[in-house]
């Protein structure tokens, strides 16, 4: 009897298990992210936006994340996580409204501010995950967040690039659907946890943690490396799209949002690829000689693109970044 009940009990944990919703949720949000990726530098470029403004649409949204993002944090542990996490994508679902309809560059720069002040979609739920799975679940639980990162950077673009040739605003009506989506799904399909009991501990040693963090003698040099990581992956995510525009040349005319959406697509296979890879690399090479490697191919890749002209060129240069990219991100956050 007690063995029944046992069953029946696993069977219920199992049927209530968050982790296949909170998979759809992240697979569903970045979707979303990724369709906006490669169609917001010629969205704002029709609206008037030099390169350098454009670049300046691209940070603002940053900046506001950075500032948001800890408050945010702190919110969700005294409230909960799912209250937060639907104000989040409540955010980036009226941001990508603001955005299909804008006619003018400060409603671009709009939609973007009050995205980047809500986003806290990704962070939310990869907290949730540490809430709702012991410590010894938590490695293959995130690991699903990557699987759906993997399939949203490979899907997304890819819908982008099609839908861009209709016209600018179907990949951004496509990214408010999706977004819209995942607020349903949010809503319907994700249980609700607890609140932390001590939401306010440690707030006050934050900040300070984070600088010695950084004066740290041995994990200093690792957080700057993981930042000149960050920094170079994210400059050529914010400018590839204008400068595959002006460099490159595919059916007779310029790059556009189409094929630009296309090459990142690609790029999200190639880090898939790699993904699964990457346990027989670690043995092979072990993890700091894997750094190293990551730092050279992405080197190569930035110096090869530098001069590319034509497309199978700009192809080995992004196997040669996403490879770099991809044993970097795990192996520098050891």
């Amino acid at each position: 009897m007690d063995g029944i009940l046992a069953n029946q009990k696993e069977h219920v944990v199992l049927k209530k298990s968050p982790l296949l919703p909170i998979f759809l949720i992240v697979l569903v949000d970045v979707l979303g992210l990724t369709i906006i990726l490669p169609l917001l530098p010629f969205y704002a470029e029709s609206l008037g936006a030099s390169a350098s403004t454009v670049g300046m649409l691209i940070s603002t949204y940053a900046l506001c994340q950075l500032v948001a993002g800890p408050p945010l944090g702190q919110i969700s542990d005294r409230v909960g996580r799912r209250p937060v996490l639907l104000v989040s994508q409540m955010g980036t679902f009226v941001g990508f409204l603001i955005l299909a309809y804008a006619n003018v560059l400060w409603l671009v720069f709009l939609s973007r501010i009050i995205d980047g002040l809500t986003a806290g979609n990704l962070t939310v739920a990869q907290a949730y995950i540490s809430d709702v799975t012991k410590p010894e679940n938590r490695a293959k639980a995130f690991g699903m967040i990557g699987i759906a990162f993997g399939l949203g950077f490979m899907v997304g673009p890819a819908i982008s690039g099609y839908l861009a040739q209709y016209g600018n605003s179907y990949p951004i009506f496509a990214a408010a659907g999706l977004s819209f989506t995942s607020i349903m799904a949010t809503y319907f399909l994700l249980p609700a946890v607890a609140p932390h009991p001590n939401p306010d501990a440690g707030k006050q040693k934050r900040w300070a943690a984070y600088l010695d963090a950084f004066k740290d003698v041995h994990l200093g040099p690792l957080l700057w490396q993981f930042f000149a990581f960050s920094f170079a992956f994210g400059t050529f995510f914010s400018g590839f799209a204008l400068f595959a525009e002006r460099r490159l040349i595919y059916n007779a005319a310029p790059f556009g949002a189409k094929e630009v959406g296309y090459a990142f697509a690609y790029l999200g296979l190639i880090g898939i690829l790699i993904q699964g890879m990457m346990g027989r690399l670690v043995k092979s090479f072990g993890e700091s000689r894997l750094v190293w490697l990551g730092f050279l191919s992405m080197g190569a890749g930035f110096a090869l693109m530098s001069g590319v002209h034509y497309v199978p060129y700009l192809l080995l240069a992004i196997t040669l970044l996403t490879f770099g990219s991809t044993i970097l991100r795990p192996t520098s956050q050891v």
